[in-house]
């Protein structure tokens, strides 16, 4: 059973920040069978100040029959910065792609939103039964689209990277990431293991997956500032963005 501790740091968050973690987790205890995941203690809640404000961190990690990680991170810094950020980490043992979802914005204004099912095989593409899914979806009917940073070469032709303008765009968006979610639990609980071969070419994917992530400047830059280099190492090794054994 899945268990949210009183008060979660996303009380105090834009409330699309709450809506999503909150729909995040009951996807996740509809479909999948959670167990714990072991997270050193003292990277569960983190405390730390950035520029003279407070900031806080906190991490939720799971795991499951198909998912080696299931992680939920929400970070907030004041009265300035939200952040959400998600990604579900596949078993090497399933041909199943890396859900991920962010959030980033003020109190009054989500600045980047982002979802995607990343494919973790040579082709770069996504499996057809994700393809016949997700293109009913309406990805593209948003008024400010983001373009992707230069490392964003592992994401699929279906992620979805913007800004949102308004309530509606943010009520789409939180469904699109819901459906997201829906289809690939869905798809999750239906595989069977992959052939030993076919594990070491995603065991490669995964890890280039998390190499490409660990790029991200600005991650690194607001951690740093705020912990110091030697922390933000290990952090985005052991938490963010690990790679499998």
């Amino acid at each position: 059973m899945l268990k949210t501790s009183i008060p979660s740091l996303r009380e105090q968050q834009h409330p699309l920040v709450r809506q999503l973690a909150d729909t995040i987790e009951e996807v996740w205890q509809r479909y999948l069978d959670l167990q714990p995941y072991y997270l050193p203690a003292e990277l569960g809640y983190v405390e730390g100040r950035l520029e003279g404000e407070k900031l806080t961190i906190e991490n939720k990690c799971y795991q499951t029959p198909q998912f080696r990680k299931l992680h939920l991170e929400l970070a907030k810094v004041g009265q300035s910065l939200d952040i959400l950020h998600c990604v579900m980490f596949p078993r090497t043992s399933y041909a199943l792609p890396i859900f991920g979802t962010d959030l980033v914005g003020g109190r009054e204004q989500i600045s980047a939103a982002v979802v995607d099912l990343s494919p973790l095989n040579q082709d770069r593409k996504l499996p057809q039964v994700y393809n016949y899914q997700l293109k009913s979806l309406p990805i593209k009917e948003f008024s400010s689209p983001r373009q992707l940073p230069e490392w964003g070469e592992i994401f699929s032709e279906f992620c979805l990277f913007i800004r949102p303008n308004d309530l509606n765009e943010e009520q789409k968006f939180l469904d699109i990431v819901e459906s997201y979610l829906e289809i690939h639990c869905q798809q999750a609980i239906a595989q069977t293991p992959v052939t030993p071969e076919q594990q070491l070419e995603i065991l490669k994917a995964q890890r280039h997956y998390s190499s490409q992530q660990r790029q991200n400047d600005k991650t690194r830059r607001v951690l740093e500032k705020a912990f110091g280099p030697e922390w933000t190492d290990y952090y985005l090794t052991t938490v963010l963005f690990d790679s499998p054994d």
